[in-house]
């Protein structure tokens, strides 16, 4: 039966009802709009194309015997296999020692380094005044530091461990280093390669740490757990030896400010020093810690026999000049951390600060001003550390225009990269809802311009700037 509202009975206003208040709950629930989020954030189609997904091979339906009514050829199992089973795990093959020639691997082959490349990795930078812009200043510079869909470009094929800016300033040129050995150059807004990106595979495992060099800006080192560390060089368009080691290498560091010499870590908790002007790929002397494994080195910037080495639990702080072969005492130790350290860095001016980040959830700043048995420890901020295994490792790392400023990227959601200031206090978190849907691992200031990049698993680079 049918009452006066519109010919609808009771049974349909009732319906419309539960409609009605089901939206309205969905509306409180914010899920259209989580919908429409996740139909936006799409990964940006820029640098790299996308490997296409091999064709299977369609093969024909199986059908038991039973059902075909047939009679089993044999009933008896196979003979167990003899001997000392060998397992492929499908790993590129280690790259050959010498040179090796900087061919694009996304430009035809025979391809030349495209010549604007050079002019601009020996780009002089104009040195100007440096203006120390206080705590307010510095905040409002942060905000006005945008991304675009043009900032963001898929530079390498797999997940990025590593990543640096070109101290360049009239155009933005990065580096990273991948999980498979290949490092990638990205200018944005450069007219080579794939919207400006070039790909090259100089290591053959994960490049876990790289840097251009201060005194040649056209040479870019990177160290690979490959053994191998490379330098870049756009001159002689080659990857040049360095240094090539058993074990695998995890981190370096400039030891000298020409940049001639450098020390370098490895996963077995040995520490090596290279002299880059002797022939040859070998140490100049080898010291074996007391510790399992090296997550990182540090070199002081002012006094710079001093380098910090992130340890197993302790961060300690050991004298170039006083090494022994094993087993070599710390001037300072950096103490309080209960799980693995990730990175420990000097503050980029002075070194009064040291800045650990560890799987114990927490960043810590030490005052390293007086390098005591025991440096004091000045903040802990509590920052979820844990990506998992699919997604490299947080490090918090510092601005290099500030003393008290440093950037890590974020777990939490929506998506962001935070800068803390050295109290503790969040000065900016860093995000957009259009251009950035996944966690930024690495993270890496310019060290004069206004420019923030970050790198994801896909093998992506998402650019703030100004």
């Amino acid at each position: 039966m049918q009452d006066g509202s519109g010919g609808l009975s009771a049974y349909e206003l009732e319906r419309l009802e539960n409609i009605r208040q089901n939206q309205a709950f969905l509306s409180s629930m914010k899920i259209f709009q989580a919908a429409e989020d996740l139909k936006q954030s799409k990964p940006s189609q820029r640098g790299l194309p996308r490997s296409k997904a091999a064709v299977s091979e369609v093969l024909p339906s199986r059908r038991s015997l039973r059902l075909q009514h047939k009679i089993p050829e044999t009933s008896s199992l196979p003979p167990e296999p003899r001997g000392v089973l060998t397992y492929d795990y499908s790993q590129p093959c280690k790259k050959p020692s010498g040179p090796l020639p900087m061919e694009p691997a996304n430009m035809e082959e025979g391809s030349k380094l495209p010549p604007e490349l050079l002019n601009l990795c020996s780009e002089v930078s104009v040195k100007e005044e440096k203006v120390e812009l206080n705590l307010k200043e510095y905040r409002s510079a942060l905000k006005n530091m945008r991304i675009t869909e043009g900032r963001v470009a898929k530079v390498v094929k797999h997940r990025i461990f590593s990543a640096a800016f070109h101290p360049c300033t009239s155009s933005l040129l990065m580096a990273t280093g991948d999980k498979w050995g290949h490092v990638g150059l990205w200018n944005i807004g450069g007219g080579w390669g794939d919207d400006g990106v070039l790909l090259f595979e100089p290591h053959s495992r994960p490049v876990g740490c790289m840097a251009f060099s201060r005194t040649n800006p056209a040479h870019l080192l990177s160290l690979s757990y490959d053994g191998s560390l490379r330098c870049m060089d756009i001159e002689k368009a080659c990857f040049d030896d360095v240094y090539v080691s058993e074990n695998d290498l995890k981190s370096f560091d400039f030891l000298t400010p020409d940049c001639a010499t450098l020390v370098i870590g490895d996963w077995c908790g040995q520490v090596a020093i290279v002299d880059r002007r002797t022939p040859g790929n070998s140490y100049e002397s080898l010291h074996t810690m007391d510790t399992k494994t090296i997550r990182c080195v540090n070199v002081h910037p002012l006094h710079r026999q001093y380098f910090a080495v992130a340890e197993n639990r302790v961060v300690g702080i050991y004298d170039s000049r006083c090494l022994k072969k094993t087993k070599s005492q710390a001037v300072s130790q950096l103490l309080g951390h209960s799980l693995s350290i990730s990175s420990a860095y000097f503050s980029p001016s002075t070194g009064n600060r040291v800045l650990t980040s560890c799987m114990d959830n927490t960043i810590r700043i030490y005052d390293s001003s007086a390098l005591t048995t025991k440096v004091p420890l000045l903040t802990s901020i509590r920052h979820d550390m844990h990506t998992g295994r699919w997604l490299s490792k947080l490090s918090a790392v510092w601005d290099p225009k500030r003393e008290d400023c440093f950037v890590v990227g974020s777990m939490a959601r929506p998506r962001r990269v935070d800068v803390f200031h050295e109290s503790g206090q969040l000065q900016h978190s860093f995000g957009n809802q259009d251009h950035l849907s996944t966690v930024l691992s690495v993270t890496a200031f310019h060290p004069t311009r206004n420019a923030l990049l970050g790198g994801n698993n896909s093998g992506r680079l998402h650019v703030f700037a100004e």
